[in-house]
């Protein structure tokens, strides 16, 4: 059991549609790690947001945050690692979002802290929308495009009303970095993420492996992000609503999220 790391997703996957997580979820996790489990996850969420929709889970071990940009430490919040652009490539990214009218959400450490940047009066309807569910000690309001780029830029986000206005954007970038672009699940709104080349939950993954020790990945995921950690995994598992691209990489596809399918695998593997 304890050379296994079994690592799961969070929105459409552990958690449930209203994004928390069952009571039932939380028992069976902390009993598996009671057991001697190494359970964990990976989210495109940051530290802040995943802490609030996983609580009442008992999980000691690192957390894959960013889509694979920072591994945390689940009780400090501390980073272990991070991503990072250079000063070139943060440039390059910003002005192909510029160039085409788009503002995106910047996120840096600056100061010590892990912060994101928004330019209030470029932001789209549901780019504003999303930055009002973020507003905690995070947000950086900003009020020129020179400042976007304060700090050590680890990932870039941005968040359209229309999906057209983003493709540009993904097919000059896509060859040198890491972009992901997807609708929300809960919204539907397109996003564009964009990461430093080789990064993603797979990268991360097989960096949270070494550090505990790990030689088999056991993972869990419903989206397009979760390709990459799917590709690497022994064994992987698409819940019933996952996109029909990881479904077809997928060792097998398990129940519904809202059912608590990823517990009651675990349960059944791990607990008998």
């Amino acid at each position: 059991m304890k050379d296994t790391l079994y690592l799961s997703d969070l929105d459409g996957t552990l958690l449930r549609e209203n994004q928390r997580l069952s009571a039932y979820t939380c028992s069976v996790i902390a009993r598996i790690v009671q057991a001697g489990a190494h359970f964990s996850y990976a989210t495109a969420r940051s530290i802040e947001t995943a802490s609030k929709v996983t609580a009442g889970m008992e999980v000691e071990l690192p957390v894959i945050v960013h889509n694979g940009a920072f591994i945390v430490d689940s009780v400090t919040g501390a980073p272990l690692w991070s991503a990072r652009f250079t000063p070139e490539e943060e440039e390059r990214v910003y002005s192909a979002f510029l160039e085409r009218g788009l503002f995106p959400l910047t996120y840096a450490v600056i100061d010590g802290r892990n912060r994101f940047s928004y330019l209030k009066e470029k932001c789209s309807a549901a780019q504003w929308k999303f930055v009002l569910t973020r507003m905690d000690a995070r947000a950086r309001e900003i009020f020129s495009t020179q400042e976007a780029l304060d700090g050590t830029v680890y990932y870039f986000a941005c968040i359209a009303d229309d999906e057209a206005h983003l493709l540009p954007v993904y097919e000059a970038l896509k060859e040198h970095f890491h972009c992901i672009f997807s609708r929300d699940i809960y919204t539907n709104d397109p996003w564009l993420e964009i990461m430093p080349k080789g990064v993603s939950k797979a990268s991360a993954a097989k960096k949270l492996m070494q550090l505990l020790g790990c030689s088999k990945l056991v993972c869990f995921g419903d989206e397009m992000n979760d390709i990459p950690m799917f590709e690497i995994a022994d064994e992987k598992y698409a819940v019933a609503g996952a996109a029909e691209e990881l479904k077809a990489l997928a060792t097998a596809v398990i129940g519904d999220n809202d059912e608590d399918a990823v517990a009651r695998f675990l349960q059944a593997r791990l607990l008998g």
